[in-house]
């Protein structure tokens, strides 16, 4: 405070001016204080905003020059995928084109191979008539043969004075050793091992499997013990012992049997025999509820071993039993003298007779006059 401050204080009028003036001082100081903090903040605040104003400008300068790099970019791709589109269109079009031309060059060799085809076809189709006709003449050439063959050795057997069972087991014993499917079976049947069981299959529905009612009359097959004559190689053997409980096979050639022992004799419920070519005296009487024979009576060369056959087959069937069989039934007038394998055949008229004599009922005969003659005998 001034001289004069502190003189006028005495006075209290003055003093209170004094005192007015010094409060008024000290808030003009600290307003200007303030004004003074204001204004340096202001420039501070400028300065700052100077440079954030700077640096925004930068950044700006630097994002616009990104953007015109950008923009540039883009046109530049926008050329580039253009050019790519177009070279696209054009690839797309020579490819299509190419196709084009594919599927005309496809249609053409479908055709052509259409025309190959049907022309191969053709020839394949002439090709299996020549060879058919060629299989037949040779089928019918191998029947002449063996007509020839069998005529000449009947003749030379007769001449020899050797008896009937002798010949059948000579010849059927050579027949085994050479070719045992073609003399059992026939055609393609006999072409493999597996076509020719395949055939006795066949053979087993079509005369047993479809005749059950006949055969079993009421019997479980499984618990069934049967005959079969003429088992040959067991073309049938092994198709029966799937169907009934005891299959007892019977055939004059030793060699046969040797074959089909290769072929179903582990079989648990087959049995092989055999015989002397007229007879079952292996097998007891009254013993079996069915017996059958197909393709096997047609070879022998007299009827009387025939009816030697139907006569043992009653004494060991039981009574009521079926023995269904196979003769050949058609017209032998022109051959020469009946041998092992073009065999005797019957009438309808002689196996009613037949069965007459041999006790048993001849209830059907199928078949007449044709190779397959089916008999019905059933023991009363």
């Amino acid at each position: 405070m001034t001289r004069l401050g502190r003189f006028l204080m005495h006075v209290p009028r003055f003093g209170r001016l004094v005192l007015e003036r010094e409060v008024f001082a000290a808030r003009c100081e600290r307003l200007q204080r303030e004004l003074d903090g204001s204004l340096e903040r202001e420039r501070t605040l400028r300065q700052e905003l100077e440079t954030s104003a700077e640096e925004a400008r930068a950044h700006y300068e630097r994002l616009q020059r990104e953007l015109d790099g950008s923009l540039e970019r883009e046109s530049a791709l926008r050329q580039e995928l253009e050019t790519s589109a177009e070279e696209a269109r054009g690839h797309c079009e020579r490819l299509q084109r190419e196709l084009d031309g594919n599927l005309e060059r496809e249609g053409t060799l479908r055709r052509e191979l259409e025309t190959s085809a049907e022309e191969a076809r053709g020839h394949c189709e002439r090709l299996q008539r020549e060879l058919d006709g060629n299989l037949e003449r040779e089928s019918t050439l191998r029947r002449e043969l063996e007509t020839a063959t069998e005529e000449a050795r009947a003749l030379t057997a007769v001449a020899r004075g050797d008896s009937s069972h002798q010949r059948m087991r000579d010849d059927w014993d050579r027949r085994a050793l050479s070719a045992p499917r073609y003399f059992i079976a026939s055609g393609e049947q006999a072409g493999t091992e597996e076509s020719f069981f395949q055939s006795g299959e066949s053979n087993i529905r079509e005369h047993i499997q479809s005749d059950l009612e006949n055969i079993c009359q009421g019997r479980d097959p499984g618990s069934m013990r049967i005959v079969e004559i003429g088992c040959g190689a067991g073309r049938l053997t092994r198709a029966l012992a799937a169907i009934f409980g005891e299959v007892h096979a019977i055939d004059v050639s030793p060699e046969m049997i040797r074959l089909a022992g290769e072929k179903v004799g582990a079989l648990p419920n087959v049995r092989l025999y055999v015989n002397n070519g007229a007879d079952l005296s292996a097998l007891p009487s009254s013993s079996f509820h069915f017996a059958f024979s197909f393709l096997v009576f047609q070879h022998i060369p007299d009827q009387s071993i025939v009816e030697s056959y139907v006569r043992e087959v009653h004494r060991v069937l039981v009574p009521g039993a079926l023995f269904k069989f196979q003769v050949n039934g058609g017209d032998v007038s022109g051959r020469g003298p009946a041998g092992t394998w073009f065999g005797v055949s019957f009438g309808e008229p002689q196996l009613r007779a037949l069965a007459l004599r041999c006790g048993f009922e001849a209830r059907y005969l199928e078949g007449g006059e044709t190779q397959y003659l089916w008999a019905w005998f059933f023991k009363p």
